[in-house]
């Protein structure tokens, strides 16, 4: 049988409602036809995207691979049956926190001047993937390790991780902080794109209490009003700068990796390559970050 895109979406439905009841009210059409459908990809596809063994349906490990691959193949059909978008074809580069740290300025000059034509969007989307699991962008920028399926990533670098603490606190007296210094207080963790779980700290010394929040700006907020310190790299202090908060170097914590991702075994935008290679060269320090303005001060202000 020949697969149409409604198999597609009668898939995703199902996905993200996780009832064969709540799909087919959201795409108005009946149960037993919705069932068919699903059956009709599986079959297709010769494997189990669905289990259907309890009463909220799950997908499979095959029914998570696909899922990206069925969303990034209608995000793309949509955008080239978008009669606006016929003009120019933007590449689209996610991230959910602090971009390429200081470079991020000079990147975005140098793909201006040099690929006028392919207009890069720099969009901050609060994902761990930054938007590539649902085809809101079409490469990424993403800090620790990305295990998601179907994804080519290429490091640029790795960052320092550095202690954010209230300016006013004994912490920020001093040059330098362990992990062990911040375990005595609570700490704010990002639990959708942060790159700190408590699996920084040892088993018998981690911090006794934590804040989850969802976004960079909630995780700002918890340590601007001094609720709680926090650890990211050294991207964030050039990124994000408010008076109440202190950034020191953080010793004895593994540097993370930083990463340019975009989905694999699919025609992408024809520009990734050229985003790769101008990148690496921004990165390689043929860029001097400072004469955009964005290199900080020794107190990580810029």
């Amino acid at each position: 049988m020949t697969m149409e895109l409604r198999h597609l979406r009668a898939f995703l439905a199902i996905a993200e409602e996780g009832t064969i009841t709540r799909a087919a009210a959201r795409l108005h059409t009946g149960q037993p036809a919705l069932s068919r459908t699903l059956r009709q990809l599986e079959d297709h596809l010769g494997v189990r995207l669905v289990d259907r063994s309890t009463h909220h349906l799950e997908l499979t490990a095959e029914g998570r691979t696909f899922r990206q691959k069925a969303t990034a193949a209608l995000a793309a059909v949509d955008a080239a049956l978008d009669p606006g978008a016929l003009g120019v074809w933007p590449l689209r580069l996610g991230h959910p926190w602090a971009a390429l740290g200081p470079y991020t300025v000079p990147l975005l000059r140098r793909w201006d001047e040099e690929h006028p034509d392919v207009p890069l969007e720099l969009r901050r989307i609060d994902d761990r993937l930054a938007g590539l699991a649902h085809g809101a962008v079409d490469v990424a920028l993403l800090r620790g390790p990305v295990t998601a399926p179907g994804l080519v990533t290429v490091q640029l670098l790795t960052e320092e991780r550095v202690a954010v603490v209230p300016a006013d606190s004994d912490l920020a007296a001093r040059e330098t902080l362990t992990p062990a210094d911040l375990a005595a207080w609570p700490v704010v963790l990002n639990t959708v794109a942060g790159t700190t779980t408590l699996d920084l700290w040892p088993v018998d010394a981690r911090p006794a209490t934590t804040i989850e929040v969802t976004n960079t700006d909630e995780w700002l907020t918890a340590i601007a009003v001094g609720r709680a310190v926090g650890v990211s790299t050294s991207a964030t202090p050039r990124m994000h700068t408010h008076p109440t908060i202190a950034y020191r170097p953080l010793t004895g914590a593994p540097p993370v990796p930083l990463v340019l991702a975009w989905p694999g075994g699919t025609p992408g935008h024809p520009a990734i390559a050229d985003l790769l290679a101008l990148a690496r060269e921004v990165v390689s320090g043929r860029q001097d970050p400072s004469a955009t303005g964005c290199a900080p001060r020794p107190d990580g202000t810029p």
